[in-house]
């Protein structure tokens, strides 16, 4: 598996408050990557870390090689490298066909249109509806087609699967696996239910406390351990 996405030492956080401390992560292209924790593991902060909204104190970020630790967000996403935040990352206040107009950039509306619609046919149905208006399902859709709408290197994706159904995780999921094989995209997957996630990753790191308390293949972990929680006290750190 090729790198497409390291971070090395990694030390960030809020004012004074440091929730990194040291990270080491490696992303491989074409993979789902999980990060699981509880809440306050430092989860959230390394993806926005990643993606150029929190400048490091320490450490590095090498994206296919290069470094990149400084260059600022509006850049990364500019080349390829996508945040889908855990709060509906939509525009409330458009329509769902000019919110995907608007991920899709300089690709033609009606294009990127058919290519969100082709994965998440609901949409079709919502094209004139306020994006504020959908059921969290449906913005978690909404959110997602960015990724499917222009090209994509490396998706981070913040807690997809918070307080949604079971179908539509499943859905979720599904379109994130098929984008991964088809493009070589580099995925990294924010999750709390390692149970939910595990079947789809071939990559887990586990957080504590800002620091990686376990990273190696899904079948390493535990068996029984159907939690972040239990992941996290497995591994002496809770």
């Amino acid at each position: 598996m090729s790198i497409e996405l390291q971070a090395r030492g990694l030390r960030a956080g809020y004012g004074p408050v440091e929730v990194l401390h040291g990270l080491d992560l490696d992303v491989p292209a074409g993979r789902i990557t999980a990060v699981l924790g509880r809440n306050g593991a430092g989860k959230t902060t390394l993806l926005r870390t990643l993606a150029g909204l929190i400048t490091p104190t320490g450490g590095t970020v090498r994206w296919r090689g290069r470094d990149v630790t400084r260059r600022l967000a509006y850049r990364r996403a500019r080349d390829g490298l996508l945040l889908v935040p855990d709060e509906r990352g939509v525009f409330a206040d458009l329509t769902v066909a000019d919110n995907v107009a608007l991920f899709a950039g300089d690709r033609p509306a009606d294009s990127a249109f058919a290519a969100a619609v082709d994965a998440f046919p609901v949409l079709s149905e919502r094209r004139q509806q306020l994006a504020g208006t959908l059921s969290g399902g449906e913005q978690q859709m909404l959110s997602l087609s960015r990724a499917l709408v222009r090209p994509v290197r490396v998706l981070l994706v913040d807690e997809l699967s918070r307080g949604l159904a079971a179908p539509v995780i499943a859905h979720l999921y599904r379109v994130l696996t098929e984008l991964a094989e088809s493009s070589d995209a580099a995925i990294v997957l924010v999750e709390q239910d390692a149970a939910a996630v595990l079947p789809i990753a071939r990559v887990v790191y586990v957080l504590s406390r800002g620091v990686v308390v376990f990273a190696g293949e899904p079948a390493d972990l535990p068996s029984h351990a159907g939690s972040s929680h239990e992941l996290s006290r497995r591994s002496g750190t809770s």
